[in-house]
């Protein structure tokens, strides 16, 4: 590697269920410098930390990459999810504090956890120990006995979780130190959230405690091989919510990397892709991981483990059981239902990946290919013995779907001769037995599409398909026709979570329940959410937060994002005012007529047009990304100094009177090189976040704001 030129690189790894991908990209350009697969290594006694690091040295050496070349590396991981799933948790010991009478009592109640069962079928659970102190008795000394107890119990973990304790941590922060004098892995519920909810606050802390010894065992020989490896940025692991988190923040809250797989795989359509508004599908050989990205967020809720709500945020994807490798089930007139068993469960090839002459005489079998499943899965034995079974991507491969460029693509003739039999039993030609396949498929994709548009609100003009993983050409092209919706299959498809762990930004996050918040209270809010995203390995210089108030909770959020490191530069290539013209028109769809540059400034476009007598806006940034889709809206520039009156005018104008209700506008402002966003019940809030954001600017300095007019 001696003698080669200086570069900024960036590395990601993502752990998958059967291979670990590492991904080199250059930190200015974004391009692939190269990448690198390895079995994900399981059984080693380093587990998936082994395979980690082997892909991620392999990479660098084979393309050349120095130690001191590596600016940003992370990973994402299955460990925490799998640790859930598999089982392999710690015991947990609760230390419980409240204060006396009633409320004491009603607490003591509250912490007082079960169980934690992940599993009731195979009687999987987290182990839960309790204990209660009274906060006029919590001193050093009490609380060392009720470890000590909570240890001969069985407990090997410990929690320290006190009623209001959002309001007051110094409690915890006293039990969280007893148990790390004595060397005890330890969680401080007011540590992973600061919602209220004690019960949920304590199970979601007690199942963030159960996965520390395993993932701080990881952590340690991750970041001990990528140091050795002479690489000198800290290690940043994924999380649910797709952001990354410096290694030391994993040790304290590793339940926050649950479910980072599909994250990786959402954020890598987002930053990679430039998918700023699109249905988000990653279709592998067994599941398909189904998510939305909007206005360049991708949607966010709240995680079930083992069945139990959480406070833990993470990217809100469905898994549908019916992928590229599904099997099909059958009766004596047709296609019962495809998945959720897929080829490789059953020990089958598919028929498309086999030479034609090897198809010789294939004879129906059908099998349960787990104990306990239908016995109506088929499977074809040959002539030569060999079993095998036919797919989704078989049956797109007889329709001719499948573009050669895409894994995906198999032998056509070879899937024909393994689907003729199964057709002519249920006397219907080998293409209407493919229709039939993929029409089960596209009935539960479909289904899970009308969910997510209606709670994201998505207008149906504007949805994008993207489809990732190597699955994806089996069921996209199709489901994307019969929704009469536009799709695109990236070229590095296969790869695309790597890409997304490469490219991905710090993100935190803090939720506070605070009914009618003061410009104080969003403030401080900021502050801490900006606080812990720096703690978390971001430079404060990049660190921006966003902050949503959900008015019938009482609920406010600050998510915070920011870089790993200041950019100077920025070499992406800047689109002319034609090219973003061009990039509307596509976005907009054929019905949108009349499109036109409705405004602009240094940094944004915003482009409007006509549809049955509406607005649909865009605003589309100068690096080609599209900001935000309003299926009716309408800009104003105006200077900093005068933004309130232009607020409160389109406010007034463009409300919406119904019989119970009045639909007031959502609110953008493009300022700077950022694009807020604000809704809220009351104008007096809408101003309360604005004046936060521009308070501090040129009174001269132009804005654009947008009012995107609700749907009546």
């Amino acid at each position: 590697m001696a003698g080669c030129m200086q570069r900024a690189v960036r590395m990601g790894i993502d752990v998958g269920g059967t291979y670990t991908k590492c991904v080199a990209m250059d930190n200015d350009t974004h391009e692939i410098i190269g990448k690198n697969e390895v079995k994900t290594t399981h059984d080693h006694k380093d587990g998936v930390a082994a395979g980690v690091v082997k892909s991620f040295q392999n990479c660098m050496w084979e393309n050349n990459i120095s130690p001191e070349d590596v600016v940003f590396v992370a990973h994402s991981t299955t460990q925490a999810t799998n640790a859930f799933i598999e089982g392999d948790v710690a015991s947990v010991g609760v230390v419980g504090v409240a204060g006396g009478g009633l409320e004491g009592f009603l607490a003591k109640r509250q912490l007082a956890l079960k169980d934690i069962v992940l599993d009731e079928k195979v009687g999987r659970m987290i182990k839960v120990y309790n204990s209660f102190i009274k906060k006029k008795m919590l001193t050093e000394e009490i609380i060392n006995k009720n470890i000590g107890e909570l240890l001969a119990e069985g407990a090997q973990v410990v929690v320290a979780s006190m009623a209001f304790g959002v309001d007051s941590m110094g409690e915890e922060q006293l039990i969280h130190d007893c148990a790390k004098k004595r060397n005890v892995p330890v969680t401080m519920a007011s540590d992973i959230t600061k919602l209220y909810g004690l019960t949920r606050r304590t199970r979601t802390a007690a199942i963030n405690a159960s996965i520390l010894p395993k993932m701080m065992a990881t952590a340690n020989a991750t970041e001990s091989s990528v140091k050795s490896a002479g690489v000198t940025v800290p290690l940043m692991i994924m999380r649910g919510d797709g952001g990354v988190m410096e290694i030391n923040e994993m040790r304290k809250r590793p339940i926050l990397t649950a479910l980072s797989g599909p994250a990786a795989s959402v954020m890598g359509s987002l930053m990679y892709l430039r998918a700023s508004n699109a249905i988000y599908f990653e279709v592998g050989g067994t599941t398909t991981n189904i998510g939305v990205i909007k206005n360049g967020r991708p949607g966010v809720d709240y995680a079930k483990i083992g069945g139990h709500d959480t406070y833990i945020n993470s990217l809100d994807v469905r898994i549908l059981g019916c992928a590229g490798g599904s099997m099909v089930r059958i009766n004596d007139k047709c296609v019962v239902d495809v998945g959720p068993r897929s080829a490789h469960i059953a020990g089958c090839e598919y028929a498309c990946f086999l030479p034609e002459e090897e198809i010789e005489d294939p004879q129906i079998e059908l099998v349960s290919p787990k104990p306990g499943d239908p016995g109506d899965y088929v499977t074809l034995r040959l002539r030569n013995g060999k079993k095998i079974c036919f797919t989704n991507t078989d049956a797109a491969n007889v329709l001719g779907l499948i573009d050669k460029k895409f894994f995906a693509f198999g032998n056509a003739g070879s899937a024909r001769k393994a689907m003729k039999p199964v057709a002519d039993k249920l006397g219907i030609t080998v293409e209407e037995l493919a229709t039939q396949i993929l029409d089960k498929d596209f009935e539960k994709v479909s289904a899970c599409i009308k969910s997510l548009a209606e709670k994201y609100k998505l207008d149906h003009d504007s949805m994008r398909l993207v489809g990732c993983g190597g699955g994806a050409a089996s069921l996209v092209p199709y489901c994307a026709e019969k929704l009469g919706l536009a799709y695109s299959i990236p070229e590095h498809a296969e790869v695309i979570s790597s890409i997304g762990v490469a490219l991905s930004m710090v993100r935190d996050v803090v939720e506070r329940v605070i009914p009618n918040p003061s410009q104080e209270d969003i403030r401080e809010l900021k502050k801490e959410a900006s606080d812990l995203a720096v703690s978390s390995g971001a430079s404060p210089d990049t660190v921006e937060v966003h902050i949503e108030i959900d008015n019938q909770t009482g609920k406010v959020t600050a998510i915070a994002t920011g870089s790993t490191e200041v950019k100077t530069t920025d070499l992406l290539k800047e689109c002319e005012e034609a090219e973003a013209l061009k990039l509307a028109e596509e976005d907009f769809g054929p019905k949108v007529a009349g499109i036109h540059l409705a405004e602009k400034t240094d940094k944004f476009y915003v482009y409007s047009g006509e549809k049955e007598g509406r607005r649909p806006l865009r605003i589309v940034d100068k690096k080609g990304f599209i900001k935000v889709q309003c299926s009716e809206g309408l800009v104003e520039k105006c200077k900093v100094k005068d933004y309130e009156e232009v607020v409160e005018q389109l406010w007034k104008d463009h409300a919406i009177f119904k019989t119970d209700t009045v639909l007031r506008p959502d609110f953008f402002v493009c300022v700077g090189p950022r694009v807020c966003d604000y809704s809220a019940v009351d104008l007096e809030q809408v101003m309360l976040l604005m004046n936060l954001d521009l308070g501090d600017r040129e009174p001269e300095e132009e804005i654009m704001i947008i009012a995107s007019i609700r749907e009546s």
